[in-house]
């Protein structure tokens, strides 16, 4: 909510993994074009129940996130909300290069995760700073701008859970600046 208010998001809007829509459904309240995209029928179909209820410019589909180039579709912002930490290792590269096949060099991805920053908050798959980085390579089309902390609302920790905020441009593949 906090990058929405802040004007983070811009042009096509892209919620991977979007759930109910709860976060996608914030950013077209602020008047922008987003599509959501979850494996979950049931999660989508609540989001457009959620979406035509409030008179929402948002749309909601079927789709894996790992496969996005079916969409046929360019996207300048993408959200991941919760998605990221939910992938083994392998699926977090096919999931940056589908993310890749979507958005165009000056894209951003705006990727929020569980972190392994508090051992004390047992988080589910919680990701290493490192794992979080790994698959986001020069040669993979994208460049890490900021990771920084940050918290997670979560059913199972009332103060949030400890997350990592990173903010990833997609550029030309092995364009080292």
């Amino acid at each position: 909510m906090r990058l929405a208010s802040a004007g983070a998001f811009g042009g096509a809007v892209l919620d991977a993994g979007c759930g109910t829509g709860d976060n996608a459904l914030h950013v077209a309240a602020r008047g922008l074009h987003i599509l959501g995209v979850d494996v979950a029928e049931t999660a989508v179909s609540i989001a457009r129940e959620s979406a035509a209820a409030r008179g929402l410019d948002a749309e909601f589909i079927v789709a894996d996130a790992l496969n996005l180039d079916p969409l046929d579709r360019v996207f300048d912002t993408v959200l991941d909300c919760a998605l990221f930490h939910a992938l083994d290792n392998d699926e977090r590269r096919d999931y940056v290069a589908s993310l890749a096949s979507v958005t165009r060099p000056g894209a951003y991805l705006y990727l929020l995760c569980f972190s392994d920053a508090d051992p004390e908050t047992a988080s589910p798959h919680p990701v290493s700073r490192h794992e979080l980085s790994a698959p986001f390579t020069p040669g993979s089309g994208w460049s890490i701008v900021s990771v920084s902390p940050e918290r997670l609302q979560a059913r199972f920790a009332s103060e949030g859970a400890p997350a990592w905020l990173a903010k990833v441009e997609r550029i030309e593949p092995n364009d080292w600046r």
